[in-house]
């Protein structure tokens, strides 16, 4: 499936990872967007169309809750769901997130198999590299 993904994590390196864990996943023909706190993410997002948020907890400028607060409260970005990624593994902290409006939560280290599985729960799709039967030569059109 191609996605238009945002990813919001102020290490450049932790994006990357998490760009190359998607691709890995069966998101490799997905639009990667890409900033370094929520602040910046938000402008980009006034400007790009965006299917999926990935975001951190701890950035600069404005965090993670901050950040999916703002969100849910724009009527034209609140349906966009965001997916929390973070070192931070503790309930209390998850269930916030969730009852501020996140649409999942993943702890690192994390797995392709990991962001696939919540992506498919989250966007009702499975991606492509699903086991198929497509033996079947007879297509009704």
């Amino acid at each position: 499936m191609s996605y238009s993904i945002l990813i919001v994590d102020d290490s450049l390196p932790m994006r990357s990872v998490i760009k190359r864990t998607f691709k890995a996943a069966g998101y490799a023909n997905s639009e990667f967007h890409e900033a370094a706190n929520g602040k910046e993410a938000l402008e980009l997002m006034k400007n790009d169309w965006i299917d999926i948020v990935i975001t951190d907890y701890n950035m600069p400028v404005m965090n993670g809750m901050e950040f999916i607060k703002t969100i849910k409260q724009d009527d034209l970005l609140k349906d966009i769901p965001v997916v929390v990624i973070s070192t931070e593994g503790n309930e209390t902290k998850i269930k916030e997130f969730m009852d501020c409006g996140a649409a999942g939560y993943i702890t690192k280290p994390f797995t392709p198999e990991t962001i696939r599985d919540l992506l498919t729960d989250i966007l009702g799709e499975i991606s492509y590299d699903e086991d198929f039967d497509d033996s079947d030569d007879d297509f009704d059109f």
